[in-house]
């Protein structure tokens, strides 16, 4: 009974969405757009049907549409206040349906055309807001290579907070008024602990990401084997939604998927968002600097530890940290554009202000076991 329930909950949705880019079509002033969104719409009636189609044949009743009171709140909002109140909306709802059907055996079609109608709602959008977005646009003309991205991501996420989380831990150590050597095997523990979580966490989350891509592209394979008329379709409106003309986009469109190698890429690129040749880059590259990079930073406190004692060192680890921490937030400007006083002195105030609240605490615990 709930399989059925949950056809009827598809159907309805897709009916629902059919109606919201019915009302946005009639609301646009650029035809050109217009249309777009009657093509979606008539997309998503067709996916209603489908539903439609399996109830009936299971002998279960087709329910009466009824546009549900959030869709009437939507069409509402945009006739009073313009489209651009509710495209968020509207894009959240075709990653809703996509994952709805990412659970559905079978559904790999109608998963990837709601992954596709959310990536073009997400350009309009941009454009109803004045242009494509930066990141968007960089995506698109390939400038941002995402193997980098993830390198780039680990080092400073590695840096970060192998400085700032071993340092707390030393400092927290250090209050609670223990032996050097008790420090120093602390500080070394968190160290090479940290490391290893950091990499694993890495490699687990590029490695997913990967996984996904790579099933993502199999099912744009599979779409271009089975259905590439949908699929010349679905390219044709994201070129329409950039802004060629129809005749031009389906021409383009249809050019592109002659070449089944050269259409699985470029479809990867256009309606995925990624390198098909990288995947989302590469896992070990990102453990591995993840590693390197926390194991730098988580160093940086401890190496006072082994040539001092006492209160020296400690005054000696947040000086060699606090060079660190200006150095790291100085490095960030050169990917933020950030001013480098600015970027250096926020990344010495918080991680001071973490290692002041763990030597706070370790003070306390230490009076309290001493006395």
């Amino acid at each position: 009974m709930k399989t059925f329930e949950q056809w009827i909950q598809f159907y309805e949705d897709e009916c629902n969405s059919s109606l919201l880019y019915e009302t946005l079509a009639s609301l646009e002033k650029d035809e050109r757009l217009a249309e777009v969104y009657r093509r979606i719409a008539k997309t998503e009636m067709k996916h209603a049907q489908v539903w439609s189609k399996k109830l009936t044949e299971a002998k279960q009743e087709v329910p009466e549409y009824k546009p549900s009171g959030k869709t009437r709140i939507l069409i509402w909002l945009s006739r009073k206040f313009g489209q651009g109140m509710i495209l968020n909306n509207i894009h959240a709802m075709e990653q809703e349906g996509s994952a709805g059907y990412a659970a559905v055996p079978g559904m790999g079609e109608l998963q990837a055309a709601e992954d596709s109608h959310a990536f073009l709602v997400t350009q309009i959008t941009s454009s109803v807001k004045g242009g494509i977005e930066g990141g968007v646009l960089a995506q698109l003309e390939g400038r941002h290579r995402s193997g980098g991205g993830n390198a780039l991501r680990a080092a400073v996420l590695g840096a970060n907070d192998g400085l700032v989380s071993n340092l707390s831990l030393v400092m927290g150590v250090a209050g609670a008024a223990v032996g050097n050597r008790t420090i120093l095997i602390t500080g070394l523990a968190g160290m090479l602990a940290g490391a290893i979580s950091m990499a694993l966490g890495e490699w687990l989350s590029v490695q997913s990401s990967r996984e996904l891509i790579s099933h993502q592209i199999s099912v744009e394979k599979a779409e271009i084997e089975n259905a590439p008329e949908e699929e010349a379709e679905e390219l044709a409106l994201i070129y329409e939604a950039r802004g060629l003309k129809p005749e031009q986009a389906r021409i383009l469109a249809n050019q592109i998927l002659e070449n089944k190698e050269n259409a699985i890429q470029t479809l990867a690129r256009e309606e995925l968002g990624v390198d098909p040749e990288e995947l989302g880059g590469s896992a070990w590259e990102a453990a591995i600097t993840s590693f390197l990079l926390f194991t730098i930073g988580a160093i940086i406190p401890v190496i006072p530890f082994t040539f001092l004692t006492g209160m020296t060192a400690v005054f000696v680890s947040i000086g060699f940290s606090v060079i660190g921490l200006f150095g790291l937030g100085a490095a960030i400007t050169l990917f933020t554009g950030k001013k480098v006083l600015f970027s250096g002195m926020r990344m010495v105030i918080f991680g001071l202000l973490a290692a002041a609240v763990t030597f706070g605490i370790g003070s306390l615990i230490g009076a309290n076991i001493a006395g």
